[in-house]
């Protein structure tokens, strides 16, 4: 049952509205006016319908007093002026008096099911934020761990960031987490791959150009850059971007400016740049590959993803994660991994990384007759398997740790120690035979 406010002066129509919410299923309360409406307690409302012109302040005047309560405003002086000023001033939707009986109620079942979808996304996002730091990228490892708290700590600012990695590490995930918990993330992410551009196009595709700048310009064209005002430029692969490119972004970074290609006037731009590259760009500075006053422009905040053979048992969480996420898109019944074939994905050392890991999952669950990936579905390059004594030591550790630990640490705190879940301490305990010590004594 929903609690709708009605503040409305005119007592024949608050009656009548009152009535008809009410036979709707809804719990209704009254006020002849905004002063009246606040004796209540106007959080406890789940819908205010006020008049906009009442005795006293505006109906409008309602909106900031009870927000995020949604607020239909309604009135006899219907116009598109009227309706244009009460959303500006945050209204959910706006109805003329007189109002058909069909159509209010449908105004008002719209608006509640607005409302109920917001909170519901609210709630969404605040679980995701307390299960996965940064949203999308899985893993508890220690040094992923050390990825989330340097996303978090430079997500707020405006602050430039270098993301450094090897290919298929997952560094535009990165960057749209970046972004996702900046204060520009209503604004758009614009992903560039300088490496994909043609040598010859990449100044106009990031600065844009005008009529006539060139053969074929027949247009003029917004660049890229300019796309990304007020929001985030993501430029992967930055390493690659030609040296004329890279002095026309020095501009940009210093003085919040583009100009196109052939034109006379410099245009303003407010943008926030992340860049990442699997180059060195140090050494790209050394042999002159790569401007020195840019690369220093970039190397304000650094975060470096590390490949996935470093990562431990991440690759657990990740390929459970993938099965799931791939059997949903190719419409396939939910499949499992036997233990084999994840002793395999363990053992392995992912020179393509969390790339390489996701396609090697697709195909296997492409191929699947059954209802387990078994490991012969799973094929690598010897050169790539870690030996077995060095797969081994990483059980042999863990047996040790644990047992040197477990009378004087908790769960919870073996599972931080470890960089890894409870789920997955658990599950370790499980598959190498030692349960804990409460369960045997």
């Amino acid at each position: 049952m929903s609690r709708i406010l009605i503040i409305e002066d005119e007592a024949i129509i608050r009656a009548s509205l009152h009535r008809l919410l009410e036979r709707h299923g809804h719990a209704v309360t009254d006020a002849g006016s905004v002063t009246e409406a606040q004796q209540h307690d106007l959080k406890a409302f789940d819908l205010v319908i006020a008049d906009l012109r009442l005795p006293g302040p505006p109906g409008t005047d309602i909106i900031p007093l009870v927000q995020p309560i949604p607020v239909l405003i309604m009135t006899s002086y219907a116009s598109v002026r009227s309706a244009v000023e009460a959303m500006k001033l945050g209204a959910i939707d706006y109805i003329a008096k007189p109002f058909d009986h069909d159509e209010m109620v449908l105004t008002v079942d719209r608006a509640l099911k607005q409302d109920a979808l917001r909170r519901h996304n609210e709630t969404l996002k605040g679980e995701i934020s307390r299960n996965y730091p940064v949203a999308g990228m899985i893993g508890s490892s220690a040094v992923m761990r050390t990825v989330c708290e340097r996303v978090h700590r430079v997500a707020p600012t405006d602050t430039t960031v270098l993301i450094l990695g090897e290919s298929g590490t997952g560094k535009e995930l990165v960057a749209r987490a970046l972004h996702a918990q900046s204060p520009r993330s209503n604004a758009p992410i614009i992903p560039v791959n300088c490496a994909a551009i043609p040598e010859g196009l990449i100044e106009s595709e990031l600065f844009g150009h005008e009529r006539g700048a060139f053969t074929g310009a027949t247009d003029s064209h917004r660049g890229l850059i300019e796309a990304a005002d007020g929001g985030t430029l993501f430029l992967d692969e930055i390493g690659e971007l030609p040296l004329e490119a890279q002095a026309r972004l020095l501009r940009v970074l210093q003085e919040g400016e583009i100009r196109r290609v052939g034109a006379t006037q410099p245009r303003r731009v407010n943008v926030r740049l992340v860049a990442a590259t699997h180059r060195d760009l140090k050494h790209l500075v050394s042999e002159g590959q790569f401007r020195e006053d840019l690369y220093f422009r970039l190397h304000v905040f650094e975060i470096t993803l590390p490949p996935l053979r470093e990562r431990g048992d991440d690759i657990r969480e990740l390929a459970q994660m993938m099965v799931e996420k791939i059997c949903r898109r190719l419409n396939r019944p939910p499949l499992d991994l036997a233990d084999t074939a994840m002793g395999k994905l363990l053992a392995y050392r992912w020179p393509g990384n969390v790339r390489e890991l996701e396609n090697a999952i697709e195909r296997a669950v492409i191929l699947c007759d059954g209802g387990t990936l078994d490991a012969d579905l799973f094929s690598f390059d010897r050169s790539e398997v870690l030996p077995r004594s060095q797969s081994t030591s990483l059980d042999d550790y863990f047996v040790r740790f644990v047992r040197e630990n477990e009378q004087a640490l908790t769960e919870t705190e073996l599972a931080r120690q470890l960089g890894i879940s409870r789920k997955t301490l658990w599950e370790r305990r499980q598959r190498l035979g030692i349960p804990r010590l409460k369960e045997t004594s």
